[in-house]
Protein backbone atom coordinates (compact mmCIF):
# COMPACT_ATOMS: atom_id res chain seq x y z
CA UNK A 1 0.00 0.00 0.00
CA UNK A 2 1.31 3.43 -0.96
CA UNK A 3 2.18 5.53 2.07
CA UNK A 4 0.33 8.85 2.19
CA UNK A 5 2.17 12.06 2.90
CA UNK A 6 1.10 15.31 4.47
CA UNK A 7 0.05 18.06 2.09
CA UNK A 8 2.60 20.87 2.13
CA UNK A 9 1.39 22.70 -0.97
CA UNK A 10 2.09 22.35 -4.66
CA UNK A 11 5.36 23.68 -6.02
CA UNK A 12 6.37 26.09 -8.79
CA UNK A 13 7.50 22.95 -10.61
CA UNK A 14 3.86 21.83 -10.77
CA UNK A 15 2.92 24.97 -12.65
CA UNK A 16 6.01 24.84 -14.84
CA UNK A 17 5.24 21.24 -15.84
CA UNK A 18 1.87 22.24 -17.32
CA UNK A 19 3.30 25.32 -19.01
CA UNK A 20 5.99 23.17 -20.64
CA UNK A 21 3.45 20.49 -21.58
CA UNK A 22 1.32 23.13 -23.32
CA UNK A 23 4.33 23.97 -25.49
CA UNK A 24 5.47 20.38 -26.07
CA UNK A 25 2.29 18.31 -26.10
CA UNK A 26 3.66 15.06 -27.49
CA UNK A 27 4.12 11.49 -26.32
CA UNK A 28 7.87 11.77 -26.76
CA UNK A 29 8.13 14.85 -24.52
CA UNK A 30 5.81 13.42 -21.88
CA UNK A 31 7.72 10.14 -21.64
CA UNK A 32 10.94 12.11 -21.16
CA UNK A 33 9.28 14.01 -18.30
CA UNK A 34 7.12 11.26 -16.80
CA UNK A 35 9.15 11.21 -13.57
CA UNK A 36 8.61 14.95 -13.24
CA UNK A 37 4.87 14.42 -13.66
CA UNK A 38 4.88 11.74 -10.98
CA UNK A 39 6.84 13.78 -8.44
CA UNK A 40 5.67 17.37 -9.04
CA UNK A 41 2.04 16.76 -10.06
CA UNK A 42 0.71 13.37 -8.95
CA UNK A 43 2.43 13.10 -5.59
CA UNK A 44 1.24 16.47 -4.19
CA UNK A 45 -2.16 15.99 -5.88
CA UNK A 46 -2.71 12.75 -3.95
CA UNK A 47 -1.75 14.48 -0.69
CA UNK A 48 -4.09 17.36 -1.55
CA UNK A 49 -7.01 14.96 -2.17
CA UNK A 50 -6.49 13.34 1.22
CA UNK A 51 -6.22 16.64 3.11
CA UNK A 52 -9.03 18.39 1.22
CA UNK A 53 -11.26 15.36 1.63
CA UNK A 54 -10.77 15.47 5.39
CA UNK A 55 -11.70 19.16 5.43
CA UNK A 56 -14.79 18.72 3.23
CA UNK A 57 -16.07 15.91 5.46
CA UNK A 58 -16.66 18.48 8.18
CA UNK A 59 -19.62 19.70 6.10
CA UNK A 60 -20.27 16.67 3.86
CA UNK A 61 -19.41 13.59 5.97
CA UNK A 62 -19.66 11.06 3.14
CA UNK A 63 -17.90 13.03 0.42
CA UNK A 64 -15.74 10.77 -1.73
CA UNK A 65 -12.08 11.74 -1.90
CA UNK A 66 -10.02 9.06 -3.63
CA UNK A 67 -6.30 9.94 -3.98
CA UNK A 68 -5.66 8.13 -7.24
CA UNK A 69 -5.93 8.62 -10.98
CA UNK A 70 -9.46 7.80 -12.18
CA UNK A 71 -10.60 8.35 -8.60
CA UNK A 72 -10.56 12.00 -7.57
CA UNK A 73 -7.65 12.81 -9.90
CA UNK A 74 -8.53 13.04 -13.57
CA UNK A 75 -6.27 11.21 -15.97
CA UNK A 76 -3.88 13.35 -17.98
CA UNK A 77 -4.44 11.44 -21.22
CA UNK A 78 -7.01 12.96 -23.57
CA UNK A 79 -9.61 10.95 -25.46
CA UNK A 80 -8.91 12.14 -29.00
CA UNK A 81 -11.13 9.66 -30.86
CA UNK A 82 -13.84 12.20 -31.67
CA UNK A 83 -11.84 15.41 -31.34
CA UNK A 84 -10.26 17.56 -34.02
CA UNK A 85 -7.56 18.43 -31.49
CA UNK A 86 -5.27 15.39 -31.42
CA UNK A 87 -3.04 16.67 -28.63
CA UNK A 88 -2.51 13.57 -26.48
CA UNK A 89 -2.40 15.22 -23.04
CA UNK A 90 -4.50 17.57 -20.96
CA UNK A 91 -2.66 20.71 -19.93
CA UNK A 92 -4.50 20.94 -16.62
CA UNK A 93 -4.88 19.18 -13.30
CA UNK A 94 -8.48 18.28 -12.49
CA UNK A 95 -9.54 16.97 -9.08
CA UNK A 96 -13.10 16.05 -8.07
CA UNK A 97 -14.71 15.29 -4.72
CA UNK A 98 -18.18 13.82 -5.20
CA UNK A 99 -21.07 12.58 -3.13
CA UNK A 100 -23.29 9.64 -4.01
CA UNK A 101 -23.19 6.09 -5.25
CA UNK A 102 -23.63 6.83 -8.94
CA UNK A 103 -20.66 7.33 -11.24
CA UNK A 104 -18.87 10.56 -10.40
CA UNK A 105 -20.24 12.11 -13.62
CA UNK A 106 -23.79 11.74 -12.26
CA UNK A 107 -23.03 13.08 -8.78
CA UNK A 108 -22.73 16.60 -7.50
CA UNK A 109 -19.34 17.45 -6.08
CA UNK A 110 -16.56 19.98 -5.63
CA UNK A 111 -14.04 20.62 -8.37
CA UNK A 112 -10.44 21.88 -8.33
CA UNK A 113 -8.92 22.83 -11.67
CA UNK A 114 -5.37 24.08 -12.22
CA UNK A 115 -4.60 25.37 -15.70
CA UNK A 116 -1.81 27.94 -15.61
CA UNK A 117 -2.16 30.83 -15.14
CA UNK A 118 -5.55 30.20 -13.44
CA UNK A 119 -7.07 28.18 -10.65
CA UNK A 120 -10.79 27.37 -10.77
CA UNK A 121 -12.83 26.13 -7.80
CA UNK A 122 -16.42 25.07 -8.28
CA UNK A 123 -19.29 22.77 -7.39
CA UNK A 124 -22.24 21.17 -9.11
CA UNK A 125 -22.92 18.81 -12.00
CA UNK A 126 -21.12 19.66 -15.23
CA UNK A 127 -23.57 17.86 -17.52
CA UNK A 128 -26.78 16.02 -16.65
CA UNK A 129 -27.35 12.55 -18.04
CA UNK A 130 -30.65 12.29 -19.95
CA UNK A 131 -32.67 10.92 -17.01
CA UNK A 132 -31.18 13.48 -14.60
CA UNK A 133 -31.85 16.28 -17.08
CA UNK A 134 -35.55 15.37 -17.15
CA UNK A 135 -35.64 15.23 -13.35
CA UNK A 136 -33.81 18.57 -13.10
CA UNK A 137 -36.25 20.28 -15.45
CA UNK A 138 -39.25 19.09 -13.49
CA UNK A 139 -37.64 20.19 -10.21
CA UNK A 140 -36.69 23.60 -11.63
CA UNK A 141 -40.25 24.11 -12.93
CA UNK A 142 -41.84 23.11 -9.63
CA UNK A 143 -42.89 26.16 -7.56
CA UNK A 144 -41.30 24.87 -4.35
CA UNK A 145 -38.04 23.29 -5.50
CA UNK A 146 -37.62 25.74 -8.38
CA UNK A 147 -37.97 28.80 -6.15
CA UNK A 148 -35.51 27.30 -3.69
CA UNK A 149 -32.97 26.82 -6.46
CA UNK A 150 -33.49 30.36 -7.75
CA UNK A 151 -32.70 31.72 -4.27
CA UNK A 152 -29.55 29.59 -4.05
CA UNK A 153 -28.33 30.65 -7.50
CA UNK A 154 -29.11 34.31 -6.80
CA UNK A 155 -27.09 34.27 -3.57
CA UNK A 156 -24.08 32.72 -5.32
CA UNK A 157 -24.30 35.11 -8.27
CA UNK A 158 -24.13 38.03 -5.84
CA UNK A 159 -20.74 36.88 -4.55
CA UNK A 160 -17.73 38.66 -5.99
CA UNK A 161 -16.04 36.64 -8.72
CA UNK A 162 -18.51 33.73 -8.77
CA UNK A 163 -20.25 32.68 -11.98
CA UNK A 164 -23.02 30.20 -12.82
CA UNK A 165 -22.51 27.73 -15.65
CA UNK A 166 -24.22 24.94 -17.51
CA UNK A 167 -26.54 26.80 -19.88
CA UNK A 168 -26.78 24.72 -23.04
CA UNK A 169 -30.12 25.42 -24.78
CA UNK A 170 -31.82 28.39 -26.41
CA UNK A 171 -35.44 27.35 -25.91
CA UNK A 172 -37.42 26.06 -22.96
CA UNK A 173 -38.54 22.47 -23.51
CA UNK A 174 -42.24 22.20 -24.49
CA UNK A 175 -44.70 21.23 -21.80
CA UNK A 176 -42.94 22.99 -18.93
CA UNK A 177 -44.14 26.16 -17.23
CA UNK A 178 -41.70 27.75 -14.81
CA UNK A 179 -42.97 29.68 -11.77
CA UNK A 180 -40.77 32.70 -12.59
CA UNK A 181 -38.51 34.16 -15.25
CA UNK A 182 -35.52 33.14 -13.16
CA UNK A 183 -36.70 29.54 -12.98
CA UNK A 184 -37.42 29.58 -16.70
CA UNK A 185 -33.80 30.55 -17.33
CA UNK A 186 -32.70 27.44 -15.44
CA UNK A 187 -34.67 25.28 -17.88
CA UNK A 188 -32.09 26.23 -20.51
CA UNK A 189 -29.38 24.38 -18.58
CA UNK A 190 -27.89 21.05 -19.54
CA UNK A 191 -25.83 21.02 -16.36
CA UNK A 192 -25.58 23.29 -13.35
CA UNK A 193 -22.45 24.43 -11.60
CA UNK A 194 -21.00 27.51 -9.98
CA UNK A 195 -17.46 28.55 -9.31
CA UNK A 196 -14.78 31.16 -9.03
CA UNK A 197 -11.71 31.55 -11.25
CA UNK A 198 -8.62 33.34 -9.97
CA UNK A 199 -4.96 33.81 -10.92
CA UNK A 200 -2.90 31.13 -9.18
CA UNK A 201 -2.59 32.52 -5.61
CA UNK A 202 0.60 32.49 -3.56
CA UNK A 203 -1.13 30.17 -1.09
CA UNK A 204 -1.12 27.50 -3.83
CA UNK A 205 2.43 26.71 -2.73
CA UNK A 206 1.63 26.17 0.95
CA UNK A 207 -0.48 23.93 3.23
CA UNK A 208 -2.88 26.87 3.61
CA UNK A 209 -4.27 26.02 0.17
CA UNK A 210 -6.71 23.74 2.03
CA UNK A 211 -8.11 26.70 3.97
CA UNK A 212 -8.20 28.81 0.81
CA UNK A 213 -10.21 26.21 -1.13
CA UNK A 214 -12.52 25.46 1.79
CA UNK A 215 -13.43 29.13 2.14
CA UNK A 216 -14.43 29.26 -1.54
CA UNK A 217 -16.25 25.94 -1.54
CA UNK A 218 -18.44 26.78 1.49
CA UNK A 219 -20.74 29.27 -0.32
CA UNK A 220 -21.48 26.50 -2.84
CA UNK A 221 -22.76 24.03 -0.25
CA UNK A 222 -26.46 25.00 -0.70
CA UNK A 223 -26.19 24.32 -4.44
CA UNK A 224 -24.45 21.01 -3.82
CA UNK A 225 -27.12 19.96 -1.32
CA UNK A 226 -29.95 20.90 -3.68
CA UNK A 227 -28.34 18.87 -6.44
CA UNK A 228 -27.80 15.97 -4.05
CA UNK A 229 -31.54 15.94 -3.36
CA UNK A 230 -32.06 15.87 -7.12
CA UNK A 231 -29.62 13.05 -7.89
CA UNK A 232 -30.82 10.85 -5.01
CA UNK A 233 -34.45 11.19 -6.02
CA UNK A 234 -35.51 13.11 -2.91
CA UNK A 235 -37.35 15.58 -5.15
CA UNK A 236 -40.63 14.20 -6.51
CA UNK A 237 -42.10 17.08 -8.54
Amino acid sequence: MEESMAFTGFSPMTVRFFKDLARHNSKEWFEQHRDEYETTVLSPAKAFVTAMGERLRREVPNIRAEPRVNGSIFRIFRDVRFSKDKSPYKTNLGIYFWQGNRSRWECSGFYFHLEPPILLLGAGVYKFSPHLLDRFRRAAADPETGDELVEIISAIADLKGYTIGGKAYKRIPPGLDAPSAEAAALLLHGGLWAGVEVPIPDVFYSPQLIDYCSKRFLPLLPLHRWLMSLTTGAFRP
